[in-house]
């Protein structure tokens, strides 16, 4: 029966020992965890942040996009109304010369709407490629600052490959 019942002694020691490692654990290791997990904690507020800074300028970018799109619309009706008036005063002279000018006017109108508008296209995908990538790397460069972050980072991917 000896060895089901622990004897007053072992209690007391194996109580003071339990004591003194809840001593150490908190004088040494609470703080460094607790602050690990509100550097985590203001890491994850900032990516939010800057997710939501991108997504207000993917906004404004597309803006800006409808804008030009309105813009290229105003300018080809007024291209268009332009060479009506061409076409209307060349009539009196040479009613198949005026069409004929007036087509070309037209056709080159619309190709210029088109080259300009595949331009700011272009201008704007590649803006926003730029805005993405500098966002990336910000994030990356803050997330994988020192070392112990990228084995974290590591071992968190290396989780993710297992569960998957």
């Amino acid at each position: 029966m000896e060895l089901v019942t622990p004897g007053i002694g072992l209690l007391f020691w194996m109580t003071l020992s339990f004591l003194f490692v809840i001593f150490i654990l908190g004088k040494f290791a609470w703080k460094p965890v607790l602050g690990m997990i509100k550097d985590r904690e203001n890491s994850i507020a900032s990516a939010l942040e800057a997710a939501d800074k991108a997504k207000a300028e993917m906004e404004n970018l597309q803006k800006i996009n409808e804008d030009l799109i309105v813009k290229a619309k105003e300018e080809a009706s007024q291209m268009v109304k332009d060479a009506i008036k061409i076409r209307d005063s060349i009539v009196d002279g040479s009613v198949a010369k005026a069409q004929e000018e007036a087509n070309k006017k037209l056709e080159q109108a619309r190709q210029e709407i088109q080259n300009e508008k595949n331009r700011a296209m272009s201008e704007l995908k590649s803006e926003i490629g730029k805005f993405s990538i500098e966002i990336a790397e910000k994030i990356l460069r803050k997330e994988l600052a020192n070392d112990d972050k990228q084995k974290e980072y590591i071992d968190t991917l290396l989780k993710d490959m297992n569960l998957n």
